[in-house]
């Protein structure tokens, strides 16, 4: 069975920064494409980062410059360096992953259950 698990959100003034980090939990045999998405309150989720398996990249155009994403495939982990938080950042972001297990060929999406960002003054 395959978990994934978020931290690092929270509350930040304006100007802040915040790491999230997430971890692919199992029996992994590969991750093709790690990434975060975020949703805010009334509005459609939306990309916010991804990175390849071979350390490619791309960013929404909103945070790009200010949001960096990495990955550890050792750890099967991504992380999400946010600076320069602005109140428009404020969402539930949610890791993602598309991969599979140990014995298997199919790729398969893996979510997280999401974790809360705010950027408030």
């Amino acid at each position: 069975q395959v978990q994934v698990v978020e931290s690092g959100g929270g509350l930040v003034q304006p100007g802040g920064s915040l790491r999230l980090s997430c971890v692919v939990l199992g029996s992994i045999s590969e991750l093709f494409v790690m990434d975060w998405y975020r949703q805010a309150p009334g509005k459609q989720r939306e990309l916010v980062a991804v990175i390849t398996n071979s350390d490619l990249t791309d960013y929404a155009d909103s945070v790009k410059g200010r949001f960096t994403i990495s990955r550890d495939n050792a750890k099967n982990a991504v992380y999400l360096q946010m600076n320069s938080l602005q109140p428009e950042d404020t969402a539930v972001y949610s890791c993602h992953a598309i991969g599979h297990i140990i014995g298997t060929i199919t790729p398969v999406n893996y979510w997280g259950q999401g974790i809360q960002v705010t950027v408030s003054s």
